[in-house]
């Protein structure tokens, strides 16, 4: 068999692999003869497959597929005409069944091997549509030469390249897809009723009525008045050029949206999870998770628009969020019912302040918690922590770090992103105490 002898990323000859399993970015794993590892995309458990190498790193290489020698059960044809080539998805070769297990098997590998826990894979919740599931899009554009325009997402082996994308992605939501394919028949020649710019991030997000656009990049300039008026279905245009804050253009400054009886409002900047559908079942699983809270002290850490914080309150509980972002602050702070206040400022320099706590909700972005923030809780200790996590590694890690003076109570994990290798997990932990023996489920 052949091997790529060399460290730099330089055209070797092709080698065979048998595909073993799905790692953590999605990419098919198989195992050369001498031992090392390989990492070919779009590839299935099962296939064999001749690769060329793309890049060596010594223990373990990264390649494409050249030919697919033998074809396992475990695959379909993509449904997306744009897979091969667009970076958006990782998984769509995999029949939604196999993606979720892919998934479970990700959880339990990082738990065990990280965080050194002994738990089997959690089984993962089913999103309700596997397809047309996303409220928030963001596409590329690029002007070219002699009025030609491209745009839509980056290409998967070539990123500065974009491939365009019209009505063909099947991850949007249909208010925020047929808004894509609207604004790209409306915005002319050049995409002229655009600002000006070589460059610009559009990033479309359904609201109540309609979608919202945020432009970033760019100048000053194009037509939004008349954008609006073609694409009736954008209720909002707002623009941020480099340094500035955002700039209402055109439409509405109160658009709205819901997840579950939440009804919040929706700005070029307001995060919220893209899957709705999912995003709901997670709140119901946090809040269940923490149990009857009249009189409790709960921290939010990590609140972005107060969805966990607000509920709690309104059940008698004190919460406080904590928010870096001063506009998801802002929107947590609108109409706060009474027991939830909102400090400002990143987790680990303000969870000291608002300890102890009975109860403390953990919701980092993808890289985890700051090493600060499990080191001010093994000394607070509260009764129960939730961690919901977006990446399985930072959260086994963080698990970790807590060390032994929490227990492990319960894992459940949710596919708030089909198609991808992203998923969703929350964890349940108890502090460990001489009445408190139960095992860990899942």
């Amino acid at each position: 068999m052949s091997r790529a002898r060399n460290s730099a990323d330089r055209p070797t000859e092709p080698v065979e692999v048998g595909i073993e399993s799905i790692a953590a970015g999605g990419d098919g794993v198989g195992r050369l003869d001498d031992g090392r590892v390989i990492f070919v995309p779009r590839t299935a458990p099962g296939d064999r497959v001749r690769a060329r190498v793309v890049r060596d790193r010594g223990r373990w290489l990264r390649g494409e597929v050249v030919a697919r020698l033998e074809d396992s059960d475990g695959r379909r044809a993509a449904p997306c005409p744009l897979f091969e080539s667009c970076g958006g998805c990782q998984l769509q070769h995999l029949p939604y069944r196999l993606q979720l297990e892919a998934k479970a098997r990700r959880i339990g590998d990082a738990l065990r091997r990280i965080g050194g826990l002994d738990v089997a894979d959690p089984p993962v919740e089913a999103a309700p549509d596997e397809f047309r599931y996303r409220n928030r899009m963001a596409f590329s554009l690029r002007r070219l030469r002699g009025g030609r325009v491209v745009a839509g997402l980056h290409d998967r082996i070539r990123p500065g390249r974009i491939v365009e994308v019209d009505e063909e992605c099947l991850l949007p939501e249909p208010r925020v897809g047929e808004a894509w394919a609207a604004l790209r028949r409306a915005w002319g020649r050049g995409a002229r009723l655009l600002p000006p710019g070589r460059e610009l991030r559009l990033t479309l997000r359904g609201v109540e009525g309609g979608s919202l656009l945020a432009i970033d990049g760019g100048r000053p300039g194009g037509d939004a008045s008349e954008l609006v008026e073609r694409v009736s279905s954008i209720r909002a245009i707002w623009h941020r050029t480099a340094g500035e804050a955002w700039r209402l253009l055109a439409g509405s400054e109160a658009c709205v949206d819901r997840i579950a009886e939440h009804r919040f409002r929706v700005g070029p900047e307001a995060f919220a999870q893209v899957n709705g559908a999912v995003a709901a079942r997670i709140q119901r699983a946090v809040l269940q998770e923490m149990g009857r809270v009249p009189g409790a002290r709960v921290v939010d850490a990590d609140c972005g628009g107060g969805l966990y914080g607000r509920r709690l309150a309104a059940h008698g509980a004190q919460v406080v969020g904590l928010e870096l972002d001063p506009g998801a602050a802002s929107v947590a702070r609108e109409e706060a019912p009474d027991g939830f206040t909102v400090v400002e400022g990143p987790t680990e320099a303000t969870l000291e302040s608002v300890l102890p706590a009975d109860r403390v909700i953990l919701n980092p972005p993808r890289v985890g918690l700051h090493a600060r923030v499990p080191e001010l809780l093994r000394e607070a200790r509260p009764e129960r922590i939730v961690y919901v996590s977006c990446d399985p590694s930072t959260l086994a890690r963080d698990i970790a770090r807590l060390g032994d003076g929490f227990r492990l109570r319960r894992v459940a994990a949710f596919d708030l992103f089909p198609q991808t290798a992203h998923v969703e997990t929350v964890v349940t932990m108890d502090a460990v105490s001489p009445t408190n023996e139960e095992p860990c489920a899942t």
